[in-house]
């Protein structure tokens, strides 16, 4: 990842292909227009949809590339696949859609875009983040998982892990937000009341227990309540679960009581994906925590 940009792409918004095991895959990168380019190469934020969406509906959806506009980061929207272009899924274990009953294997359209996207823009490769809403927050937890070398850490939003188990090559800093009242991805597992899939999803416990392991992180969390300024039905509690020395990672759980399957911070259009608190802004909170970690050289 350290390649000479071939064409190197000026600041704003870009809309770009790469062929994929025979398929075009899209995938939308910002690149910051107000913040200073570091010595090093930009870092690089994955930023995946939820099921039956796609790329610029995510965009809006988070607004993540609008924060890191400023706060000085490269964001790249990855669209899934699908039979219509503004329905598209993941194939991140169980879930979903026709990403799944196609077996596209989209880890390694993944792997295509950290070889390609740094001879586009200049990538600090120490600096490789994903973070993702329910499907996409499945994505997330895979990659993790499976691209741990590329991955300094992640952070899933209303998406559980989609496999039963994982087993990262190297312990990944994780912090998983989720509503207790989703029911689309339910805080308990099973199948949501909303649900379009209709899967059996796994809990949030179960997707924490497994990196909690992975990560060799200690197995008793401290406990916050982070304040709550704005009188809107919901509280956040963090839940820290620490690195243990060496060869370790933290895992942390922002468990938004009240919450459902939004994204905290930014106003959801759609009523019937439950209540968004204002005590938590997703955009920093998953920043900052980024800003954390790094690959080690």
């Amino acid at each position: 990842m350290t390649t000479t940009p071939i064409k190197e792409l000026p600041a704003g918004r870009h809309r770009l292909t790469i062929d994929v095991d025979e398929r075009e895959r899209e995938f939308w990168v910002y690149v910051p227009t107000q913040a200073e380019q570091p010595e090093e190469g930009w870092p690089l934020v994955f930023v995946f949809h939820g099921g039956l969406s796609n790329a610029p509906t995510m965009a809006r959806f988070c607004e993540m590339h609008e924060y890191a506009d400023t706060a000085g980061f490269v964001t790249v929207f990855p669209n899934g696949t699908g039979r219509l272009p503004t329905m598209k899924t993941w194939n991140a274990g169980m879930c979903c859609g026709y990403a799944q009953r196609e077996d596209v294997n989209d880890v390694h359209f993944v792997e295509q875009l950290l070889a390609d996207i740094p001879q586009r823009v200049p990538v600090d490769p120490m600096r490789v983040y994903a973070t993702g809403m329910s499907n996409g927050g499945m994505m997330a937890y895979l990659l993790g998982d499976k691209l741990a070398k590329h991955f300094a850490a992640i952070a899933p939003v209303g998406g559980t892990m989609g496999n039963p188990t994982c087993t990262p090559s190297r312990p990944v800093p994780l912090m998983h937000i989720h509503g207790t009242d989703d029911q689309f991805v339910r805080w308990e597992g099973g199948v949501g009341s909303r649900s379009k899939s209709k899967l059996d999803f796994h809990s949030v416990d179960h997707a924490l227990q497994n990196w909690i392991a992975a990560n060799q992180a200690q197995s008793t969390p401290t406990v916050e309540a982070l304040p709550g300024e704005v009188k809107d039905g919901t509280s956040i509690e963090r839940f820290t679960y620490a690195a243990n020395g060496n060869n370790s990672a933290e895992v942390i759980l922002l468990k938004v009581h009240g919450g459902g399957h939004t994204w905290p911070g930014k106003e959801s259009r759609l009523d019937l994906l439950g209540a968004t608190t204002h005590n938590l802004d997703a955009n920093l909170a998953i920043w900052e925590f980024f800003q954390q970690h790094r690959l080690s050289r």
